[in-house]
């Protein structure tokens, strides 16, 4: 949630809510300062850890502000959170991949699900462009390679839960259901494979992410639903409230990472923004309950669903927020950034160092305060796109 907060200063220059964003990102860096706190050391996955890491690669990306000189700063954050999750990739089962529980006796940890890894190859893909460092690029690689080899990612680009590593399962039988958090986690990542690739190699990634673009369409954006952001998985039942509070809030990340992509590969603007337009619209229409809360489901309408929570604000101010993309810069790398890294972060004593190529080129904040912040947030991007 609050890397949908870094996205709202970064397209609308609002920063009042920059330092309780700030604070609240510093809260999670933990002892170590590689996302893993101590009240969540017992219960993270790898795709908990990488989508912190995410958010502080996207603020290393806005130039979102620094935080104190004497805090971790954005772009260490995000390499240490790969450094972490590096030395984690298992090659004793399926031949690669991350678990989705850190810990053994997570309920995760004969599961390699698809978003930890789609996170995992998202974040080196960004690190790769933003330092130009080689060791980020060839891990993006070969982990965008053990996906699609595992069958994670099917050769039409459907993008699945995951797959079971128990025993002798090694990840043969795949759990497909779809979730918009996978499109987006790999069609930004693949966009960032596009922006730093030349020739046949850029060619190869192109035709990846035009295919991740058009499963995306087919899949999430349904003509039953006026084509329009669907989580179809748990959404999609008439009348039945399924939708956890994660799952909730899934349309949001999409809905940035789509946003991303138009910037970091400009050919897919006319794809993709005819899709977030529509769906901007609709939500729009849905933030029409008690207070102007949003509902869940965005192609009811006019009619408010009923529904209401963090989830339903995140992805109603990002599929918004999103559609201000011509308004603002790329995101920048270190020629062109503000935030400082360290190669070397998240390392512990003892562990196995992730070997770098030479440069070339806690207590969660309370819900309801969070919802609030959110809606001041939506309320603007719904008056901008209604009006």
């Amino acid at each position: 949630m609050f890397g949908a907060l870094v996205d709202y200063w970064y397209y609308t220059g609002d920063d009042q809510f920059n330092n309780i964003t700030t604070q609240a990102i510093l809260f999670q860096v933990g002892k170590n300062k590689d996302f893993q706190p101590a009240n969540q050391s017992q219960t993270s996955g790898n795709d908990d850890q990488g989508f912190w890491g995410i958010t502080a690669m996207g603020a290393a990306e806005d130039k979102f502000p620094n935080p104190p000189p004497d805090q971790p700063q954005w772009l260490a954050l995000a390499q240490a959170v790969f450094n972490t999750q590096a030395v984690r990739w298992y090659n004793g089962t399926c031949n690669g991949g991350l678990k989705w529980s850190i810990n053994t006796w997570g309920r995760g940890y004969t599961y390699k699900n698809t978003i930890s890894n789609g996170c995992f190859f998202n974040l080196a893909a960004r690190l790769a462009r933003y330092t130009g460092n080689e060791t980020y690029f060839r891990w993006a690689e070969s982990s965008w390679n053990w996906v699609s080899g595992v069958g994670l990612a099917s050769p039409k680009f459907e993008y699945y839960d995951g797959a079971s590593d128990a025993g002798t399962d090694n990840c043969t039988e795949k759990n497909h259901f779809p979730w918009t958090y996978n499109a987006g986690i790999f069609m930004s990542g693949i966009a960032s494979m596009y922006n730093i690739t030349t020739g046949k190699e850029q060619e190869a990634w192109k035709q990846r992410l035009e295919g991740t673009i058009k499963q995306t369409e087919i899949t999430f954006f349904p003509e039953r639903k006026g084509r329009v952001m669907t989580e179809v998985v748990c959404e999609d039942a008439p009348g039945v409230k399924v939708c956890d509070a994660d799952q909730r809030s899934f349309r949001a990340y999409l809905s940035r990472w789509m946003g991303l992509t138009v910037k970091l590969a400009p050919f897919s603007k006319p794809l993709i923004m005819p899709m977030l337009q529509r769906s901007a619209e609709a939500a729009a229409r849905q933030c029409s309950g008690p207070g102007n809360v949003c509902g869940l489901r965005w192609s009811h309408q006019d009619k408010w669903d009923g529904d209401q929570g963090v989830g339903e604000q995140m992805a109603a101010m990002e599929v918004l927020q999103n559609n201000l993309v011509d308004l603002v810069a790329g995101p920048a790398d270190a020629k062109t950034g503000i935030s400082k890294g360290d190669p070397n972060a998240g390392e512990r004593v003892g562990s196995r160092p992730v070997e770098f190529s030479e440069i070339t080129t806690g207590d969660k904040v309370g819900a309801g305060f969070v919802t609030s912040i959110i809606l001041l947030a939506v309320l603007g991007g719904a008056w901008w796109l209604v009006s």
